[in-house]
């Protein structure tokens, strides 16, 4: 049956009488069918309109009725830009009625904040369309940031019933808008504050997916500063953690996993790439130059994908996997030898040659020079005899990848 909003009001007071969360988190939802059938009761209500409702039920619930019905109002009308404005007013107002309440209120901030970032996204989307200016993400996210603050200050509440189980989840969505912005620096006060605040329960105690978001952010943020063994763990851990059906999260983490353990030596199997089609089309050329020891391919590969390495951040990263391949064509040198430990430098150099790497023989003993510093190769070089002299076979002259000590350290 349609709702009317004497009923709406009604079934608001319900769901506060009950500390019903999830109930009051589903009444506060634009998406819900109760947001239409109050826009078609209204029709085309204003605030003037909508005032004489003041008083209806406790303060602020009579003012965040009212905001509902007008931030519903706006996104039937297609109009992002008003809507993320009226419903920012009812986040300030819930605020004041979170602050003075229990850990049972968390999953309706969680879904109006949820609310805010998408209205935020979509006025910013239409701004842009439209050849307007928009800040609404950044005004989201300075939002978002009292709502953390607010979970994070609850020192009355018991343990069980805190604030502070929030802090993690609403620490996810405003690093979640600051990458969608390119303000990531700002992420470093939400460390600080989580860091310095010793009250907060462990991390491993929040649900899954509050940790999963996390993990993935402080994942990437490792990743963009190149502190690449922090990375890898934590999108590793972001990636085993991740709920089996949510395809789309697996992928996003994949993308920078799978080039921070191309960087080890760890391939992806095909049974893995083929559960993710986009990432077989981004990174398969890669892996096939990589194991080939194909450096023109590598380079052809970097070359047709710099865009879409760019837009991703990837392409750095991948680049630096270019030595990975190079060690990969050293050791085919190695093995045509019969595991030789003494190979001229003129043999190296020929192998660059086929491989489409115009050096000359200077700049090939620089390459194998490099190769040796960073790890790739045990040995060194007799510039007088331009030979190389390898480690012996059972000193294993081309060592795992992997097990180079700190292996991302001369990257």
């Amino acid at each position: 049956m349609p709702v009317d909003f004497a009923t709406y009001i009604y079934k608001l007071n319900d769901s506060l009488a009950a500390e019903n969360g999830p109930e009051l988190a589903y009444l506060l939802r634009p998406t819900s069918p109760h947001g239409k059938d109050l826009v078609k009761e209204f029709r085309n209500p204003t605030r003037a309109v909508l005032n004489k409702y003041k008083g209806s039920m406790v303060s602020p619930w009579d003012e965040i009725a009212i905001q509902y019905v007008l931030a519903c109002t706006h996104i039937a009308k297609k109009r992002p830009g008003d809507a993320f404005q009226e419903h920012t007013t009812l986040v300030s107002l819930f605020y004041k009625f979170f602050v003075e309440n229990r850990g049972w209120t968390l999953p309706a901030l969680f879904s109006i904040l949820r609310d805010l970032r998408d209205l935020a996204h979509d006025a910013d989307l239409y701004a842009t369309y439209n050849n307007q200016k928009s800040g609404c993400m950044e005004e989201a996210a300075r939002i978002i940031m009292k709502a953390f603050t607010n979970c994070m200050t609850d020192r009355t509440s018991p343990t069980d019933q805190s604030r502070k189980w929030g802090v993690y989840y609403v620490a996810g969505l405003i690093m979640k808008s600051y990458f969608k912005v390119k303000r990531i620096s700002l992420s470093k006060n939400i460390l600080r504050a989580l860091q310095a605040n010793s009250d907060i329960p462990p991390l491993s105690a929040f649900p899954r997916s509050h940790q999963v978001t996390y993990r993935y952010y402080i994942g990437m943020i490792s990743f963009l500063n190149e502190n690449y063994a922090n990375a890898e763990q934590e999108l590793t851990l972001a990636f085993y953690h991740c709920h089996i059906n949510a395809h789309a999260n697996q992928q996003r983490t994949l993308a920078y996993l799978i080039p921070l353990r191309m960087l080890k030596g760890h391939l992806p199997s095909e049974d893995l790439l083929k559960r993710f089609p986009v990432l077989q089309d981004l990174f398969s050329p890669f892996i096939s130059a990589i194991r080939k020891g194909d450096i023109a391919a590598f380079d052809r590969a970097l070359e047709s994908r710099e865009r879409r390495l760019l837009e991703l951040n990837l392409w750095l990263t991948l680049e630096k996997a270019r030595d990975v391949c190079m060690r990969g064509l050293f050791r085919r040198v190695w093995v045509a030898t019969d595991k030789s430990s003494r190979i001229p430098i003129s043999l190296f150099h020929s192998s660059l040659r086929v491989s489409g790497v115009n050096a000359s023989l200077e700049e090939s003993e620089c390459f194998v020079a490099n190769m040796i510093h960073k790890g790739f190769m045990r040995g060194y070089i007799s510039h007088e005899k331009q030979m190389v002299v390898l480690a012996a076979a059972e000193k294993v002259p081309f060592p795992r990848l992997a097990d180079r000590p700190n292996p991302f350290s001369l990257i």
